[in-house]
């Protein structure tokens, strides 16, 4: 199993390139069809417990605040044809049930993947740590148009136009900023959200949205060429705690 999960953690952090069978957001290999295309991606048709999810129905449980330090510098900026995605040097981790988990990457998607009692926002970034087993943990920030996100521009400013083009960043990108004040969430567990959509992802959505203006959200777009979001997943049973 910890074999497993560190391949996934791996396929997070390659170009589609690297993957044995190429799936998209449009056409034939869109999300709908990402279960047949191979065994390897089986449980995007089969699996119970599928990300995103539309949050509702939530259980109060008091979580804690999220204790978040940040101190880690992205190194690369990708565009590899399904997202922009930042890799990250490691030294920002948070523990998680008595678990230290570090973070590896973030990526955007447009618009935005899971929803909060049926709202949809333009776009939200997936902060994708993992613990020393290759067990993933996904914080997710939502974004709402507004004011100007300096962090975000940063990013933009810095992503390659080419898809399958990775380069190396020159600025500090303030990934606090990236972040709402408040550090409240939902929890609830899922999967990847990508072929193969492996499960036992923990999943924490902050309540939170974070801003950025109208122009930085038709630049990403325009980058990304394409919508990168897959449809909500049924809940199966899982209970959303807050």
């Amino acid at each position: 199993m910890k074999g497993f999960f560190a391949l996934c953690l791996t396929a997070l952090l390659v170009t589609p390139s690297a993957y044995a069978i190429p799936w998209s957001y449009e056409g034939n290999n869109s999300p709908e069809n990402w279960g047949a295309l191979g065994s390897q991606y089986q449980l995007c048709k089969e699996g119970a417990y599928q990300s995103p999810i539309d949050i509702h129905g939530t259980i109060e449980a008091k979580l804690p605040p999220l204790p978040l330090h940040f101190r880690a510098h992205a190194t690369t900026i990708i565009n590899n044809g399904h997202t922009l995605q930042l890799n990250v040097d490691d030294r920002d981790n948070f523990s998680l049930d008595g678990i230290n988990f570090t973070l590896k990457q973030f990526h955007f998607h447009t618009p935005s993947e899971n929803r909060i009692e049926g709202k949809s926002f333009p776009l939200e970034a997936h902060f994708v740590h993992s613990d020393t087993k290759g067990h993933l943990a996904v914080l997710a920030v939502m974004f709402d148009v507004g004011e100007e996100n300096e962090a975000l521009q940063h990013i933009i400013d810095q992503a390659p136009a080419d898809k399958n083009q990775t380069l190396p960043l020159d600025k500090v990108i303030d990934i606090a900023s990236l972040f709402p004040t408040s550090k409240h969430y939902y929890r609830f567990s899922g999967s990847l959200t990508t072929p193969p959509c492996t499960e036992g992802v923990r999943w924490l959505v902050m309540k939170e949205s974070v801003s950025l203006s109208s122009q930085q959200l038709d630049r990403i777009k325009s980058l990304l060429g394409t919508t990168n979001n897959r449809p909500t997943q049924p809940l199966n049973g899982r209970m959303v705690v807050q």
